[in-house]
């Protein structure tokens, strides 16, 4: 295995540098299919998108915003996009149906699922939930947990009302105060939430579960065939990311340029991008490379999984992520 992750970063190697110094055969197509309509967590893709940062590294990437991780993944599953950009919880019950994917670089590494509820509510833990009604939609990341964290505070979906809506009338639901609380990231969802209906949120680690959040997917079969263009766009994206990290506005004004009839509030962009950056990284992955992934950490995301009967026993990490294309 050793021999062989020297041959692979090698050859990534020669492959970045000839892209970099205009070397690279004609661009290579690539289409990436992001979790949901522009937020914050994809400030990396839209940055690279405006500097042209991928068009030097020989990609030419077709950029698509999403309706859901979950229905990302069932794209990239079947072949219609080459990398989706998700919540990388979700790939346990996938894994698990029989889908033949892998996380190859993890951004956004520390759990960041949250429910939105009225900042002054007296709900202080999750058994506070009782008789609450909660909005999400079917193809949230939130979906597959939602049992096992009611369950951890002593409920179910008879204590605890589940509305299953459309992306679309995610917000307007529980802006017109028809839940009581929303299922979603603390980095999508708090900026948004700020101006209408100021909230805090409840963690979904709270209930014991863990797990990577965003990060870059692929089939096994494209991560093996298309290793160096991959490996390009993960060094395309850690370039990105780290110019963010010093200038937030980079972000900002990037996702806007990128999507400019999306009517997108400069500030909740930023704060957006401020949450996630706060959750680039746990403590198994301090200072180490961006898109890096830690073992430790899969190891307690598939513990928390199987737990939650997402998964059977018998996993082994290796079969949900790899470092191989991450210099």
């Amino acid at each position: 295995m050793a021999a062989r992750r020297t041959i692979l970063s090698s050859t990534l190697a020669t492959a970045l540098m000839a892209a970099a110094t205009g070397l690279a055969a004609a661009q290579e197509p690539l289409t990436v299919r992001l979790d949901f309509s522009p937020w914050g967590v994809h400030a990396g893709m839209h940055y690279a998108m405006n500097e042209g940062w991928f068009e030097e590294a020989g990609l030419a990437v077709d950029l698509q915003d999403g309706r859901g991780s979950g229905n990302t993944l069932q794209l990239v599953n079947a072949g219609q996009v080459d990398v989706g950009q998700i919540q990388l919880g979700l790939l346990g019950a996938a894994r698990e149906q029989g889908a033949e994917i892998k996380s190859f670089a993890g951004f956004q590494r520390k759990t960041d699922l949250c429910i939105l509820v009225d900042r002054d509510a007296p709900i202080q833990k999750i058994a506070d939930l009782k008789g609450k009604a909660l909005v999400v939609f079917a193809a949230s990341p939130w979906a597959p947990y939602i049992d096992e964290y009611l369950a951890a505070g002593g409920l179910d979906q008879t204590t605890v009302e589940v509305l299953f809506v459309d992306p679309a009338a995610l917000w307007g639901t529980y802006t017109a105060g028809r839940a009581d609380g929303l299922m979603s990231t603390i980095g999508s969802a708090i900026p948004v939430a700020e101006k209408s209906r100021p909230s805090k949120c409840m963690m979904l680690d709270e209930a014991g579960l863990t797990f990577p959040s965003y990060g870059l997917i692929a089939t096994e079969a494209t991560i093996a065939e298309r290793a160096e263009d991959l490996a390009r766009l993960v060094a395309v994206e850690q370039r990105a990311w780290a110019a963010i990290r010093d200038d937030l506005d980079l972000g900002v004004e990037a996702i806007i340029a990128q999507r400019p009839d999306a009517n997108l509030d400069p500030d909740i962009l930023r704060e957006q991008i401020r949450i996630t950056l706060d959750y680039f990284d746990t403590p198994a992955t301090a200072g180490k490379p961006i898109g890096w992934q830690a073992r430790e950490d899969w190891e307690k995301a598939l513990q928390g999984m199987e737990k939650a009967g997402l998964i059977g026993p018998g996993w082994n990490p290796d079969d949900y992520f790899t470092n191989d294309l991450v210099q």
